[in-house]
């Protein structure tokens, strides 16, 4: 466990049609095992378009697919004339089958992000901790031009980087709700998502645990951020500031809180113009305690407002959770953990059991774990068909 603080990017994609979540009448999922050719423990994945793939874990391990996970490719390992062989490379995202960026988290200078433009035969060093040899870095997301970097806090405070060009140069934050203030507050790089993600970028935040409790970071009013006005209002200041929000997660010690967050909006059809973002969206965080895998008190939680308030699952998850992710596709809620994957059908209200795997990360189709595990999201045939 690493505690961090992160500066999170604001950027709008095209927004999907909007549908109430399908009934529970979906056709019987599974985790279909594939063969990674790998034996590193990944925590990192993103799929491009569910047939291009990225992942990454440790000893330096980035893999690739281009046919659906059918096969991976084990890439070149960055800086392996060095010790990229010694890198943890906690996170991934990729733009298409050539291009992609992974971050390396490590105490001090280990922590690092690397990108490759002809897929992965080659990789160039993008940005180095510049606190080392204190700090670590722990989760980091782009969507376009802009992104966001979060670092384990220096000096008792969370190190936040932004980047507006799509990761050539790092800014650090220095705005007003960063420090620690003799909190006892910790992020996880279990998943490489304690920043929120959907299909539009939530205003820069992230969430964190602790024995000081779980919490949502956020922050709007970015003046390098145009797209930032009109969003969640309640939280705009005339000086941009960090706003810190309670999440009804596990609490109380250092391996305990919120370890991932995501959201899909808009949650309603016909949504006026002048309704904010917060309003219409619909936000689950997932942790627990990783100590702990099988227990399931505290493990997730959801938002109707954005992030300002939040309502405990009325059935929670069979144990910690590391990622949380929408699936458009089938209308449900996925998350995954140590102790396997549970799904929700009704916003975050109740989940169900879809498997007792040991998983990591997830990037629907695809979900990561120890020992090389990579598997992907498939319907099971009913007899018959």
């Amino acid at each position: 466990m690493r505690v961090i603080r992160l500066s999170l990017l604001l950027a709008v994609s095209a927004v999907a049609a909007a549908q109430s979540p399908a009934p529970t009448s979906l056709a019987p999922l599974h985790w279909q095992l594939q063969d990674s050719g790998a034996t590193a423990s990944l925590r990192g994945i993103d799929s491009v378009d569910g047939k291009v793939a990225w992942a990454s874990g440790t000893g330096g391990t980035v893999l690739r697919t281009t046919d659906g996970g059918a096969h991976w490719q084990k890439c070149a390992v960055p800086d392996a004339a060095t010790d990229g062989a010694t890198l943890d490379l906690r996170g991934v995202e990729g733009w298409d089958a050539k291009t992609a960026m992974v971050m390396a988290s490590g105490p001090g200078a280990q922590s690092r992000l690397y990108k490759t433009t002809d897929g992965c035969n080659s990789w160039a060093l993008l940005f180095r901790n510049p606190d080392a040899p204190g700090g670590f870095f722990d989760s980091f997301w782009l969507t376009g031009p802009r992104g966001m970097l979060l670092g384990d806090p220096v000096a008792g405070k969370f190190a936040v980087f932004k980047t507006m060009n799509g990761g050539k140069s790092w800014k650090r934050d220095s705005q007003e709700g960063l420090a620690l203030k003799g909190r006892s507050l910790a992020a996880f790089a279990a998943s490489n998502s304690c920043i929120p993600r959907g299909n539009r970028l939530f205003a820069r935040g992230f969430v964190t645990g602790g024995k000081d409790g779980a919490f949502l970071f956020s922050h709007l009013n970015d003046p390098d951020d145009a797209q930032t006005s009109g969003i969640l209002v309640r939280l705009v200041r005339k000086k941009p500031v960090w706003q810190t929000r309670p999440i009804a997660l596990a609490a109380g010690n250092e391996s305990s809180g919120a370890f991932s967050i995501s959201y899909r909006y808009p949650v309603t059809t016909g949504i006026c113009e002048d309704c904010g973002f917060g309003e219409n969206s619909r936000f689950i965080a997932v942790g627990g305690d990783y100590s702990k895998p099988n227990a399931s008190a505290g493990t997730a939680a959801s938002s109707t407002d954005g992030g300002w308030t939040w309502t405990v699952a009325a059935k929670l998850p069979h144990g910690y959770r590391s990622a949380v992710q929408w699936s458009d596709a089938l209308r449900l809620w996925i998350t995954v953990g140590a102790n396997g994957s549970d799904v929700s059908r009704d916003d975050g209200k109740t989940w169900q059991p879809l498997d007792d795997g040991n998983w990591n990360a997830l990037s629907l189709p695809f979900v990561v774990g120890p020992n090389g595990r990579i598997a992907r999201l498939t319907p099971v045939a009913l007899p018959g068909k």
